[in-house]
């Protein structure tokens, strides 16, 4: 037995092991409960952007994750529901050339056994056929223009679904012939825009231009095309949707954005919004709003982040800045 020293030691060991298994047990809750780490945050409560996938703090706005996982199941507790919908393996896509169904034909039967002389030779000719259906022209094409739309989605990042509808329209094209005589990445960029639009997605022509590196007259002259052969039901991107973007490029407060906001929705109610750009009206309310609010943010700042020309935004300034004086 040892004396009151050794029984002392022993008590600190334990202490030690309890503290380390607490921090442990802390460590491993803040991977999975994301919490805001910024000097001064309030820490109220952390929202999920669905359309983006971000995890943000609602306090100060910090985003604590880019892509956040779905941790919820795609079944329910029903045992029906869920022989029906659990995930055996990954789900099908349309982005993938074979819709993610690959046929792969083995020189095995189900039993695990070789096969016969007489039935390898068959399976073989099978292969061969499998392989000349892959490589065709026409699978050519497509399995091309949706490399094009993953390289894409990436670039821009777009959500998949998002994706999944571009290369829905794609096929779409191909079955009513819109790619015969139009090379497969205009028609591609054009199904993107179309797709962004229908799902409220703000991704503008220059955008989508300058990353796939195609003319902007060739995207929206087939974009024309894709709407009348197809009739596409297609609404115009909202004012609003710019209007996050511009302001974080920008690096203006939350005051001003807010004000900004109301801006917006006066002159839409007043509509003052039909037939100008929806990204020049958000910059334009955005200097408005810095302007009142004494924010100094000068106007080629906010031209740079909006990506559109000065005298644009120039105009819809003293546009919105006259209707206001007139209102109040």
């Amino acid at each position: 037995m040892g004396g009151p020293d050794s029984m002392s030691k022993r008590k600190q060991i334990l202490v030690k092991q309890d503290l380390d298994h607490v921090t442990n047990l802390s460590m491993k809750t803040n991977e999975v409960f994301l919490t805001c780490t910024t000097d001064g945050c309030k820490k109220l409560s952390v929202i999920t952007d669905n359309v983006s996938g971000e995890t943000l703090c609602s306090s100060c706005g910090q985003v604590l994750e880019e892509k956040a996982t779905e941790i919820f199941p795609s079944y329910g507790y029903d045992p029906v529901d869920y022989a029906s919908k659990k995930n055996t393996g990954s789900a099908n896509s349309l982005t993938m050339f074979d819709m993610n169904m690959t046929t792969i034909i083995s020189n095995r039967d189900a039993g695990g056994k070789f096969l016969s002389g007489t039935a390898r030779n068959e399976f073989y000719r099978l292969k061969i056929l499998n392989a000349r259906s892959t490589v065709a022209s026409k699978n050519k094409t497509l399995r091309s223009a949706l490399l094009f739309l993953n390289m894409l989605q990436m670039k821009l990042g777009i959500p998949d679904a998002v994706a999944e509808n571009s290369a829905h329209l794609y096929r779409k094209a191909i079955k009513a012939k819109l790619t015969i005589g139009r090379k497969s990445k205009n028609i591609m960029c054009a199904c993107i825009y179309a797709s962004c639009k229908q799902n409220g997605v703000p991704r503008t022509l220059y955008e989508i231009s300058h990353t796939s590196n195609i003319g902007r007259k060739e995207i929206t002259r087939t974009y024309r095309s894709l709407v009348e052969e197809l009739n596409l039901s297609v609404n115009p991107f909202n004012c609003k949707d710019f209007l996050t973007q511009i302001a974080t490029e920008a690096q203006i407060s939350e005051k001003s954005r807010r004000h900004a906001l109301e801006i917006l929705c006066t002159t839409e109610d007043a509509g003052l919004t039909h037939g100008k750009s929806p990204k020049a009206l958000a910059a334009a309310s955005l200097y408005l709003a810095c302007v009142l609010n004494a924010e100094h943010k000068s106007q080629s700042v906010i031209t740079k982040a909006s990506g559109v020309t000065s005298t644009t935004v120039r105009a819809r300034y003293y546009d919105l800045k006259k209707f206001f004086l007139e209102t109040t």
